[in-house]
């Protein structure tokens, strides 16, 4: 960059002591979940203390912020986003071997087994491995003396009353009836009788306690990575999911908290013809507010033992979300919704003052999911509170005119830059497959608007064999837009949704490529300058943090993947046993030695980021 933004401003807004906390220094960083890396001596998954490997791999290659996916616990449904509690850790992440006051020699062998039952670098995680650790740090549990538990054990418990014992009596209920949803218990467990409480407690002391026990182990894991991330100049990013699970501690626990008679989702859009249903209840805010967003202020005051900085999960939802009646047919989707507050003229209001709340009774720094269809009050409010939102590199383009890639320097200061998000393809999946395409759903119902046979001009229009995964490629001879209008026996007026879509999308790859400046002419080096270039681009720009997902560095120097669209997070609106189960094939001890770290040092020392 010829000169570096200016972004002391930031420390006169809402935010500015956690700016000064933090500096407003450009910053590069990596998005990973922790069940991707996995370290030679790691169980199954990525373990807390394999984070340490990544920190020396961040001081090694000039980037200073790790953004994590949700550490949450999700039970075995294994949906970060969707956990039985915003609070308590999973124990999947757990490292046997470092566990505190604990005789774990004598089941060394059995933790070795283990080890050879779910081994890593195999492309994914299975998660079996969860509940054979459990099985196994029960065992380790048990065998202990009485006396086992030492004072950081109770200080831990005392700090988390608000919490912990509510989500352990939740879990220990939960696995007694077979781990069937709190809603199927029975009336006296469901409604939190207190007497039927008391006497589970009783009969269930040991359980629950182990439950206690797992997540004093977690925060002592976690609380050394912090220690030794701080040490190492490298800051960590937590990410707080905006809903809970219906069938989580914190609903079972704080029922008036929530609308239960609701379900969130999403309204139709161009993408999702009957809107989204998500299933997590909504928040009753009047309820929170009248105790005082005790809620709110405990989940952010525990996240900040680990955390840095924060992202916030669908931030337009704390302005207003889309609520749905559980009475309504599944199969509605999220037809026949409303947005919650109604009045459109309170959102604005709404999100400003819960926004503020969490920055005055937080030392994180917060960043915003600010994506999808967001009204201009959420932007606005947070520029003005200093809270950054996200720039995709791929969605930044002079879109309804020249639809070209907006410039580096056009990108918002108070922003987080990237290539790709965890529900996106990375680089590579995007040129290959997405780049210079059209989505065919939404091509097929925008035909069907215009009662246009999509069968027919599908194959007019589109390279069919070179159309894959739900996205269709143009034929190149489709190369004006009256060939497009003739094809589709349509004028310009009539077909303006279409037309919209082909002026995004016919010279997609030759803009980008024009964009970064590669000569088109020498495809033998594509990928290669591709992939460097993309980078240097997004760590160019204005964005005062750049962060990107360890696929996208990786693919700085290793061979291509045989189908890059595989290498991904997570696959929205679909269940899948691909998603959140990304493994990467390399070790993190291999990652250190990699030989595209010098290469990324020095994108990031001449994009002036640390």
């Amino acid at each position: 960059m010829s000169q570096e933004p200016d972004y002391h401003f930031l420390t006169s807004t809402l935010a500015g002591p956690q700016w000064k906390r933090i500096g407003t220094k450009r910053r590069a960083g990596v998005v990973v979940p922790l069940f991707s890396v996995y370290s030679r001596t790691s169980c199954g998954i990525g373990e807390l203390p394999d984070l340490k490997l990544l920190v020396d791999w961040c001081s090694q290659t000039g980037l200073s912020i790790i953004q994590l996916l949700p550490m949450n616990d999700t039970g075995f449904c294994f949906r970060p986003y969707d956990a039985q509690s915003m609070f308590a850790l999973d124990p999947v992440y757990l490292c046997l071997e470092k566990l505190q006051h604990a005789d774990v020699k004598p089941f060394l062998p059995q933790l070795l087994q283990m080890k050879q039952r779910f081994p890593t670098g195999k492309g994914r995680v299975d998660y079996g491995v969860k509940a054979e650790k459990l099985a196994l740090l029960w065992k380790i549990f048990t065998s202990m003396p009485a006396d086992r538990l030492p004072e950081a054990f109770d200080v831990f418990v005392k700090k988390s009353v608000f919490w912990l014992d509510d989500y352990a009596l939740y879990k220990v209920i939960k696995e007694k009836n077979n781990e069937m949803s709190w809603e199927g218990w029975s009336e006296d467990l469901k409604n939190c009788d207190e007497d039927t409480l008391d006497g589970f407690r009783e009969t269930y002391h040991e359980n629950i306690l182990f439950h206690k026990w797992l997540q004093w182990q977690l925060f002592e894991q976690f609380k050394k990575i912090k220690d030794y991330a701080r040490d190492n100049n490298v800051l960590l990013m937590g990410d707080i999911p905006f809903l809970v699970s219906r069938d989580s501690a914190d609903v079972w626990s704080h029922q008036d908290c929530f609308k239960l008679a609701f379900s969130s989702g999403a309204p139709p859009d161009l993408l999702y013809s009957k809107g989204q249903r998500w299933g997590m209840p909504p928040f009753n805010w009047e309820h929170i507010a009248h105790r005082r967003y005790d809620y709110v202020i405990e989940k952010l005051s525990f996240a900040q033992n680990f955390y840095d900085l924060y992202r916030i999960d669908h931030v337009v939802g704390i302005f207003r979300v889309w609520t749905i009646p559980i009475s309504e047919p599944p199969e509605n989707g999220g037809l026949n919704g409303a947005f919650d507050p109604a009045d459109e003229k309170s959102w604005e209001a709404h999100g400003r003052n819960l926004l503020s709340l969490m920055m005055r009774h937080s030392d994180m720094l917060a960043c915003a999911e600010d994506l999808g269809t967001v009204p201009d009050c959420c932007f606005r409010v947070l520029n003005e509170l200093g809270i950054p939102g996200i720039d995709i590199q791929r969605w930044m383009r002079d879109w309804g005119k020249t639809y070209a890639f907006k410039s580096p320097q056009a990108y918002r200061k108070c922003a987080l830059s990237t290539i790709s998000t965890h529900d996106m393809s990375n680089l590579r999946a995007w040129w290959e497959f997405e780049c210079g395409t059209v989505d065919e759903g939404l091509f097929r119902r925008n035909c069907e608007k215009k009662h246009i046979p999509f069968e027919q001009v599908r194959t007019r229009l589109f390279d069919v064999e070179a159309s894959r995964y739900g996205r269709l490629r143009w034929k190149r001879q489709i190369d004006t837009e009256e060939k497009l209008l003739s094809a589709l026996g349509l004028s310009a007026s009539e077909a303006w949704a279409l037309l919209d879509m082909y002026r995004g999308s016919f010279h997609e790859q030759k803009q980008f490529l024009d964009f970064l400046g590669i000569r088109q002419d020498a495809p033998e080096n594509l990928s290669a300058a591709l992939n460097k270039n993309a980078l240097a681009k997004i760590q160019e720009s204005s964005c005062i943090f750049s962060i990107q997902l360890i696929q996208d560095y990786l693919d700085l120097d290793r061979p291509r993947d045989a189908d890059p669209w595989e290498n991904r997070i997570n696959f929205p609106g679909t269940l899948s046993e691909k998603n959140w189960t990304l493994a990467l094939l390399l070790s993190l001890e291999e990652l250190l030695a990699s030989p595209g770290n010098p290469m990324l040092k020095t994108i990031n020392g001449q994009c002036g980021r640390i």
